[in-house]
């Protein structure tokens, strides 16, 4: 499995900030790698066109993320306006098949779908149209479907949760030492959409980089059942702060635990993008995936003529440009927050560090030492013992690495869920 860009892809690696200090006009000096895509100089044909669905529309972070990534990646390709289709608002059922399908008849050749409950339904397209590449972000089924023109693609954005952990931790130290609260009332809420391994290895990356400098930090989840609801997401935020959460942050994708959070004054980490202008004085950072590479990878490869060796389980990296943090914000947290981010993050690439240490986590009190994926299971159901892949190895969780979708789903010690929604 690869985990950068196919080498057909030429890449150009450029200095450019990790984290940038938004307050009075500073920027921190902390200098990083990334890898971006040039400009497409090959010729693309007049009747290309890259066709994406989105569960819900830009008014949900998340899938903004994508629609906006859609159109950077067709700027980047030289796509025209009629050459790039969105189709939002699409639910996960039969809907995404009939989107698909009409996508296919309006000429897309490459087509993408967002959401985790989309990939049976698109995967169905795929088998009507197999002249035609299909993508899909965060689902487990491309490399053994057997076929060669469906793809299943993630990023490691438990790497940018992690980072975006540090700042949370940081400023609940910072709330400590000011009084606010002591140390063994420094915890935090989380508002998740339901108990999927995607959520929750997010949400564990989250507390460890917080745990990594707040010791004493432990965390309330509480999941809302949804990917988008403002209503459930902001009573659930409320519930958080209600049970004495300090400090909020979210696996779900609309503006509703960020107000609470704006309403109450209690500092805010979000995600998919900044919410700086709606909560100017909680919002700390945000984490998000930058689709924008994969697009332009698909895209220039179905171009290209070499569709059917789209990777099956493609992983972009924080190193690779794909997972990214917004600006902090300087009105909530200093600069020593974008030092402490800009170090672990280097530690991260070098791999001088790891988010799933085993070291740094017990489940119930217990270290864990293995864990299998891709097991096989006899006539009768059961689980062939030894079967699968152990993704634990040298003491380290090495999730989205046998496969691009999470498979961390452990609930550690340090986290306490207040409810479970699958």
């Amino acid at each position: 499995m690869k985990k950068v860009l196919s080498l057909v892809l030429a890449v150009a690696v450029i200095a450019t900030l990790c984290i940038a200090l938004v307050a009075c006009g500073e920027t921190s000096t902390a200098s990083v790698n990334e890898i971006v895509i040039p400009e497409y100089t090959g010729t693309v044909p007049a009747d290309f066109k890259f066709g994406l669905i989105t569960l819900h529309d830009d008014a949900s972070t998340y899938d903004k993320n994508f629609i906006d990534a859609a159109k950077t990646a067709a700027q980047m390709i030289g796509l025209s306006d009629s050459q790039l289709i969105i189709r939002s608002g699409v639910e996960e059922g039969a809907e995404c098949t009939t989107v698909a399908n009409e996508l296919v008849e309006q000429g897309c050749m490459v087509i993408m779908a967002d959401s985790f409950g989309h990939e049976s339904y698109l995967m169905e397209a795929a088998n009507l149209h197999k002249d035609v590449q299909f993508c899909h972000a965060t689902g487990v089924s491309a490399a053994a479907s057997g076929l060669d023109n469906f793809h299943n693609a993630f990023a490691s954005i438990y790497e940018g949760r992690y980072l975006a952990g540090i700042a949370a931790g940081m400023k609940m130290n910072e709330m400590i030492k000011a009084g606010k609260f002591t140390a063994d009332q420094a915890k935090m809420g989380y508002v998740g959409a339901y108990t999927y391994a995607e959520v929750i290895s997010g949400l564990t990356s989250f507390y460890l980089g917080a745990k990594s400098v707040c010791h004493s930090v432990t965390m309330d989840v509480q999941f809302t059942g949804s990917w988008y609801d403002p209503t459930a997401e902001k009573e659930a935020a409320e519930t958080l702060i209600t049970k004495g959460a300090k400090l909020i942050s979210q696996h779900a994708d609309s503006m509703g635990a960020p107000s609470a959070c704006e309403s109450k004054n209690i500092p805010n980490v979000s995600y998919n993008g900044s919410t700086i202008e709606a909560c100017p004085n909680t919002f700390i950072v945000s984490s998000r995936i930058d689709w924008a590479p994969y697009m332009a990878y698909i895209m220039y490869m179905t171009i290209e003529g070499h569709g059917k060796d789209i990777d099956d389980d493609f992983v972009g990296t924080i190193e690779t440009g794909s997972v990214k943090l917004t600006n902090l914000n300087g009105n909530v947290v200093g600069r020593d927050v974008a030092v402490a981010i800009a170090k672990a993050r280097a530690e991260l690439i070098n791999g001088e560090r790891h988010v799933f240490d085993t070291e740094n986590f017990t489940v119930n009190g217990e270290k864990i030492t293995s864990f299998y994926i891709n097991q096989t299971k006899d006539e009768a159901g059961n689980i062939v013992e030894g079967s699968g892949i152990n993704v634990v190895n040298d003491g380290i969780f090495e999730e989205s690495t046998y496969m691009s979708a999470p498979y961390f789903s452990f609930k550690i010690d340090g986290i306490n869920f207040l409810n479970q929604v699958f």
